[in-house]
């Protein structure tokens, strides 16, 4: 019922930075909240940022506080991620993903919904 779908990886260098977008649609009423993952190669999921779809409360993995930032678009039809000063050990598979309640923000398996992820490539 809930479709997402993330877009904007590819490769950039090593310092600079990225902007990925998670669309979001279908019956996005039920959402309380919508996070971004990754998952390197050979490597768990990992829990980056989320943001409380109503309320804009956000939360930060404590390895990406300061370079990471999550927002909602004031139309309510995507989320972003933007990352800076990044670093080749970031290299990985983005998702983004929704939850219908709030508690345990960095689970993934609070998650029901997820995208297909896109790839952001780092070079060195």
């Amino acid at each position: 019922q809930v479709q997402l779908g993330e877009s904007g990886g590819g490769l950039v260098q090593a310092g600079g930075s990225l902007r990925l977008s998670c669309a979001v649609s279908g019956q996005i009423t039920g959402i309380g909240v919508v996070g971004w993952f990754r998952q390197a190669p050979g490597k768990d999921r990992e829990f980056l940022v989320a943001v409380g779809w109503r309320t804009g409360l956000t939360s930060h993995a404590d390895s990406v506080v300061g370079r990471f930032s999550i927002s909602r678009d004031q139309n309510w039809s995507a989320v972003s991620l933007q990352m800076l000063s990044l670093t080749p050990e970031v290299t990985a598979v983005y998702y983004c993903a929704g939850a219908s309640e709030t508690l345990s923000w960095s689970q993934s398996t609070t998650y029901s919904y997820w995208g297909k992820g896109t790839q952001v490539t780092i070079s060195s």
